[in-house]
């Protein structure tokens, strides 16, 4: 049975601007392919673009121009590869630890042609101390109080946290209350994304490191 890939919403080509039709690419191989990689459920193409880009892609403006990008648990490249496209001023790092799934991420990123997104398998515990970031992203990854000590590390001091969160990030903030306090994270606050874009608004939960506060 072919399942349908969802039509295009009409607000995509305002939040994906001039990079559009790449988008519009990866959107054609993911759902053409992404079931059968398991990348993505069954269920998944008739609302990928509501569910899974535009969600993602609603994060782009919060990327800081120049900014060196850590994304965590990238899977078939939400939030981390949909940002590369629309953010080719930004550099991003896709840490994803499945074989296949990296294999994937590497075909996209040489098939759309993208120079600022390279993959690096593994978990992310194991970049810890390797290098630092200005940003690290996150989705549908785990809770705060354990995606905050596998992220933290990654951050240099000043460094901002960007996670898609669900209706119950308020309850995964207040279950992470002293893992935030150990790890010096800072000025936190959740965001509504895409209103008045998208019929899903997204939720991000933004924060910073403050090494010495």
């Amino acid at each position: 049975m072919t399942v349908e890939l969802e039509p295009e919403p009409a607000g995509a080509p305002a939040i994906a601007g001039d990079r559009i039709d790449l988008l519009r690419e990866f959107a054609r191989d993911l759902g053409a392919r992404g079931e059968e990689l398991g990348l993505i459920g069954p269920l998944e193409p008739p609302r990928l673009w509501t569910r899974h880009l535009l969600n993602s892609a609603v994060l782009a403006p919060l990327v800081q121009s120049g900014a060196r990008v850590a994304d965590i648990g990238t899977g078939g490249g939400m939030p981390g590869l949909v940002l590369a496209i629309v953010r080719p001023d930004a550099r991003f790092l896709l840490i994803e630890p499945m074989e296949r799934r990296c294999t994937w991420l590497h075909e996209q990123i040489d098939r759309l042609g993208l120079q600022n997104a390279e993959v690096r398998r593994g978990r992310v515990e194991e970049y810890h101390g390797a290098f630092e970031v200005d940003q690290v992203t996150a989705r549908a990854v785990t809770a705060l109080r354990k995606l905050v000590p596998l992220t933290a590390p990654l951050l240099r001091d000043g460094g901002e946290m960007l996670f898609l969160k669900g209706a119950s990030v308020q309850n995964e903030i207040d279950a992470a209350e002293k893992v935030l306090r150990k790890h010096r994270v800072r000025d936190i606050a959740v965001e509504e994304l895409g209103v008045g874009q998208l019929d899903e608004t997204t939720r991000v939960f933004r924060a910073k490191i403050d090494r010495h506060g």
